[in-house]
């Protein structure tokens, strides 16, 4: 069950930024998805660290204000490891959207950390890398 169940949590995630047809995305819920603490990395091509707030922000508004549109994230591949109350899943994902009117794809590495808590698994942490 826990990994049927981190496979919907990792698609939840993934759906939180999608706002194809016009559809608002949904950056808030992952507020709902990670610790309240978790830690957010992105190591290239510029490495920064984030809160989940200090992540939540500017995506929200990236894909409210109608600079990015048709946008979307999805998992291509993953390893998940379970261990008890912990696991960590390891993917590639790929991504495309139109950015200031401007179409295009990507994609890059990303890797979760979960834990079972009372309310159910959550994401402590996450980090991804970008293919340039």
């Amino acid at each position: 069950m826990s990994k049927a169940e981190i496979d919907a949590l990792t698609a939840e995630f993934f759906g939180s930024f999608d706002n194809r047809g016009g559809k608002a995305a949904d950056v808030a819920r992952i507020r709902r998805l990670m610790l309240p603490g978790g830690v957010i990395v992105v190591t290239g091509p510029q490495y920064a660290a984030y809160t989940v707030e200090e992540f939540i922000e500017p995506r929200e508004r990236l894909l409210a204000d109608g600079r990015l549109v048709e946008f979307s994230e999805w998992e291509i591949s993953e390893r998940t490891d379970i261990v008890g109350d912990i696991a960590c899943r390891f993917g590639e994902y790929g991504k495309a959207g139109v950015l200031d009117g401007e179409p295009f794809e990507g994609g890059g590495t990303k890797t979760m950390q979960f834990v079972r808590t009372p309310e159910g698994w959550r994401i402590a942490a996450f980090s991804w890398y970008d293919r340039p």
